[in-house]
Formats: C-alpha cells, sequence, structure tokens
C-alpha cells in the first residue's frame, strides 16, 4: 500500500465562547466514504483508492469547535482496490491493516492542524502537550530564592 496524496477539503473552526475552569475535549476521526480513484501516471493509469474521512474536536463546556475533512489516496493492485471497494459497499469496513495505516496518516495531519487552528483563536490544545515539572532536589536552594542563614 502508497499513500500518495493527502488533502484536506473543509476546515471549520470556530470559538463560542472564553475558556474557564475544567474544559474537557473530544476528538473524533472516522472514515465517511471510500471511492475509487484512477491514478495516472505518464502513460499507464493504475488502480487506487480515496478514502474520505471527517476529524472533530469538541470542547465541553461548549466553547469551540474544530472541524476537518478530507481525502487520502491510496494506491494498490487492481485486484486489492476491486476487493476493498466491494468490503465498503457491503459493510462499510475496510481490511484492518489498512484502516490502522490510514487513520495514523490522517491523524498525523489533522492533530498537527488542529494544534496550529486552536492556537490561532485561543482555544486550549486539542492535544495533551508535555508540561514541565520544576522540583528541587534535597540540600539544594532554589534557583532565585537565597538562603536563610
Amino acid at each position: 500500500m502508497s499513500i500518495i496524496g493527502f488533502n484536506f477539503t473543509k476546515i471549520l473552526v470556530e470559538k463560542t465562547g472564553s475558556p474557564k475552569g475544567k474544559i474537557n475535549i473530544s476528538n473524533n476521526i472516522g472514515i465517511v466514504d471510500v471511492k475509487n480513484a484512477k491514478i495516472n501516471l505518464g502513460e499507464s493509469t493504475n488502480a487506487g483508492v480515496r478514502f474520505a474521512f471527517a476529524f472533530s474536536s469538541e470542547y465541553d463546556p461548549k466553547i469551540g469547535k474544530i472541524s476537518l475533512e478530507g481525502e487520502v489516496i491510496v494506491m494498490e493492485s487492481k485486484e486489492v482496490v476491486d476487493e476493498i471497494l466491494k468490503s465498503w459497499k457491503d459493510k462499510k469496513a475496510v481490511p484492518k491493516d489498512m484502516m490502522s495505516a490510514i487513520l495514523n496518516t490522517v491523524l498525523n495531519k489533522c492533530n498537527i492542524q488542529a494544534l496550529i487552528l486552536s492556537r490561532d483563536l485561543n482555544l486550549p490544545s486539542p492535544i495533551p502537550l508535555p508540561k514541565v515539572n520544576v522540583t528541587t532536589k534535597p540540600g539544594k536552594e532554589e534557583v532565585g530564592k537565597k538562603a536563610d542563614k
């Protein structure tokens, strides 16, 4: 499987209130459609699949929302493409190994975009960011404090 394309088709972000107190953020991702994609490489046409996705970050209390939609294009053999399209048509399913790779790609791109958008609108980050905890060792002075003599 080769992921050969990724693009956003919709980016929606809105701030409806000011962050106060404890805020819960729920992120959701899903594949909403699977279609055939003809891939023209020079003189040959290869088989491909276009996976449409939706990603959202919702804040509780309702202070804002981030919604991203787009598509991932995967190149595969004609037989695999036919199998994927049939599986999607019959039971809205994609093979697990392929689904894992696609969703990880989508999460990588969407988390970064959602982080940038949340910063631009002064919303809390939709993904946990690392935090530094400064502690002192016993017997050591804290920086900026004088020891009593």
